[in-house]
């Protein structure tokens, strides 16, 4: 099983009932493979912080609940996850955060560790299949004996990596009755301050539990030097040094255990930690008094493997089987007929600032169309331009527009937009409408009409939304169109209102988008002025001196031949 669906058969097995998340690589694979489950209630929230609540609710009501999501997602949850330090659980609850180390998704590299600790809440790293299934199970055990959440730290090589993994039964728990109790989940300020004494009175009881632990283990060897480490640094470890040192495998790091760390460094007379991002382990075995190597050998920044750890040990690198001819770079671009592609080669053509966001869209940052000018994090955009605009005034207001993703306008978009017509800002939100959430896999969201299983739901309708919210002037283009992606445009930018644009056009890649004929080059007109390289497809190269189509890859979406100005790019047969 690979990692993620590994935890997913870890919650089926621990009888938990509802499961609440918002899709983020590399952790949305845990919730897709738990909604397989019939027994499982699964869903797909608008963001981090309802998933988290919702999976608060369901524990208030008595049963084990959880919800998962990256790192990033972690900060939009941080509100309900410090205040829930506090109140603790009624039914076990568990929060599954998946790091991102060296960024292969994501835009900053944090380490979910932090948190665990400032929320005083414990933390599980499992360091492969086996054990994600296994530390799930007792995180529910744990959960419900202290009374907390707990978070279970995966990383990207442990979610999408394969292991054996043994298959148990389901544990079936009754709904208990429920019981009111408002001294403990009524987090007034008279309330929440006789739960702070139970939140450090636990963290001791917790730091007890590392001490005994087996998620804690010590791996002795006849050595003089030990390793201390955890999640995917222990099979990196293991791989270059096999059973030649010992190893103090941590799967509980938060709280670190105190005597366990002491008496193995006693036992070994050179010590090191390897940990990936931050020294947390080695800060801890400084605070303790316990002398140990760390971030002198390693890095801070992005991820390791075997050979990171041969050549800060001197070790000899394995010989490779890389060919000796260069490979060409193939970045990051969007698919072909991808429907913000026209509406992204409008905004560069006129050279108009554009604010981004996350989604695939922020692929229209690159070449050939630099049509983005800032990505920060989910929903920026929209209160980002509000700011620019302030600050800028008409010189701005002209000139500058946002884009955001369907999913993403959801998932923290709205709340900007009331922010832009409550404040009478003068700004232009570009709403890119694919009909699915399209970065992490084609997800559903609250407005493609399906829930997780693929069942017909609300759909909420976001032209109604938009004037719902106060914004007067909202407009919908087909982003195939260039000619109604520019007169929508300029027009909006030279309205002294708040306005909307929704560029609605289905993702290229769902199963019920029927690509057209290709189109085609006709060579004879052809003079090779490149115009149609500028919207950067994928289908369109130069091929001796021609443009060249590649009908392999062409979906028929004829922005290109809206481009050619002298006709030699042809609609194919239809």
């Amino acid at each position: 099983m690979l990692g993620n669906e590994a935890i997913a058969r870890g919650l089926y097995e621990a009888g938990v009932k509802v499961v609440s998340s918002y899709p983020g690589t590399p952790s949305t694979e845990i919730t897709e493979f738990a909604a397989k489950y019939d027994e499982i209630y699964c869903e797909w929230a608008p963001n981090e912080k309802v998933a988290t609540e919702v999976a608060f609710g369901a524990s208030l009501r008595g049963v084990r609940s959880a919800c998962a999501m990256k790192h990033v997602g972690l900060n939009v949850a941080a509100d309900p996850l410090f205040t829930l330090s506090y109140t603790g659980v009624n039914g076990g609850m568990v929060l599954f955060v998946a790091d991102d180390p060296a960024m292969h998704s994501s835009q900053n590299e944090q380490d979910s560790r932090h948190y665990a600790i400032a929320a005083k809440v414990p933390m599980l790293e499992p360091a492969d299949s086996a054990e994600a299934k296994a530390f799930v199970k007792e995180a529910y055990r744990i959960s419900e004996e202290y009374d907390t959440p707990v978070i279970i730290r995966m990383c990207t090589r442990i979610a999408h990596s394969q292991g054996s993994v043994e298959l148990c039964e389901r544990e079936e728990i009754a709904l208990p009755a429920y019981e009111k109790n408002p001294q403990k989940y009524i987090m007034a300020p008279a309330n929440a301050v006789k739960r702070h004494p139970f939140v450090e009175e636990r963290t001791k009881k917790l730091s007890a539990l590392g001490e005994t632990s087996p998620l804690n283990r010590v791996e002795k060897a006849e050595s003089d030097i030990g390793i201390i480490c955890s999640g995917t640094c222990y099979q990196y470890v293991k791989e270059v040094f096999g059973d030649s040192v010992s190893v103090l495998k941590l799967g509980l790091v938060n709280p670190l255990p105190v005597d366990l760390i002491k008496d193995f460094a006693k036992s070994v007379q050179k010590l090191y930690v390897i940990e990936e991002l931050d020294p947390i382990i080695e800060t801890h075995l400084n605070t303790i008094g316990v002398k140990c190597t760390g971030k002198e050998m390693f890095s801070i920044l992005g991820e390791f493997n075997q050979n990171t750890i041969r050549k800060a040990f001197g070790i000899p690198v394995p010989e490779n089987t890389a060919t000796d001819t260069p490979i060409p770079v193939r970045p990051p671009v969007m698919c072909s007929g991808c429907p913000h592609r026209g509406l992204f080669y409008t905004l560069s053509k006129h050279k108009i600032t554009a604010l981004g966001d996350i989604g695939c869209y922020t692929l229209g940052s690159a070449a050939p169309l630099f049509a983005l000018d800032s990505t920060l994090c989910m929903g920026a955009s929209v209160s980002g331009i509000h700011g620019f605009n302030k600050a800028g005034g008409k010189t701005s207001e002209e000139k500058t527009v946002c884009v955001i993703g369907d999913s993403t306008f959801m998932h923290s978009g709205m709340t900007g937009l009331v922010n832009i017509a409550y404040n009478n800002s003068n700004s232009t939100v570009i709403i890119l409408d694919n009909s699915i959430t399209g970065m992490t896999g084609h997800q559903q969201n609250p407005t493609t009409g399906y829930n997780i299983k693929g069942e017909p739901a609300a759909a909420v309708n976001l032209e109604e939304l938009c004037h719902a919210i106060g914004i007067e002037r909202v407009r919908v283009v087909d982003p195939y169109n260039l000619k109604e992606c520019e007169d929508a445009i300029l027009e909006e930018l030279k309205v002294d209102a708040p306005s909307v644009i929704i560029s609605r056009r289905p993702c290229m890649l769902l199963k019920y988008v029927k690509p057209k004929s290709p189109v085609k080059v006709n060579s004879d007109k052809c003079v090779g002025c490149k115009m149609c390289m500028k919207i950067g497809c994928p289908s369109i190269s130069m091929k001796n001196g021609k443009a060249h189509i590649d009908a392999t890859q062409c979906v028929g979406c004829d922005v290109c031949t809206q481009m050619c100005k002298i006709g030699a790019i042809e609609k194919g047969d239809r």
